[in-house]
């Protein structure tokens, strides 16, 4: 299924086709390559004074911490679909500065990474659905975490299967029309 975005200027085509489906095809397993170049991908996103203050734990369909973080740490809505991905990233952040500061920009930055690894999973022919329905404290504790990370997102990651994979509200929410507020409505100063 596809659902290229409708656009009033042209843009690049691995943006365009780029969404977040809820099915993924569970026979699909995450090889190294691909893991490496999400990665890579993230790692090399622009960073407010290069700090890079995210955190990535990358886990995989099956092993015992993804089968612990889909148990207790995922919310109700996202147990019924996220477990048929090939891998969940769980994002964390500094909450930090080195000199004692609450760090400020640390989420913003995070986002960034996360953008980039989700454009690389396109170009890999990949498909990524962000969550923030998560129980924080449960992730944090069973990825035994620092003091000094706070939990931030999931990030299931796989290949697209059939939307008839899913049913009810997940089903619903796979098929509806691909959305966007119109420009007049995001940009203040500026416009076009």
């Amino acid at each position: 299924m596809k659902k290229t975005a409708i656009t009033s200027a042209e843009i690049a085509p691995v943006l365009a086709e780029r969404w977040s489906p809820r099915a993924f095809d569970e026979t699909h397993t995450l090889s190294q390559h691909e893991a490496l170049s999400l990665l890579e991908a993230a790692r090399w996103a622009a960073s407010a004074n290069n700090a890079q203050p995210w955190r990535f734990s990358l886990l995989y369909r099956g092993d015992a911490l993804w089968q612990k973080v889909v148990a207790e740490g995922l919310t109700g809505f996202n147990q019924s679909w996220a477990p048929r991905a090939s891998a969940l990233l769980v994002v964390s952040i500094k909450n930090q500065t080195p000199d004692g500061r609450p760090y400020e920009i640390a989420r913003y930055d995070a986002g960034l990474a996360v953008a980039t690894l989700s454009i690389q999973a396109e170009e890999l022919g990949l498909r990524t659905h962000q969550m923030a329905g998560l129980v924080h404290a449960s992730i944090h504790s069973t990825l035994e975490l620092a003091d000094d990370l706070d939990v931030l997102v999931a990030v299931a990651i796989g290949k697209q299967a059939a939307a008839e994979t899913l049913q009810g509200p997940a089903f619903e929410r796979e098929v509806a029309p691909r959305t966007r507020l119109e420009l007049d409505e995001i940009v203040l100063h500026g416009k076009p």
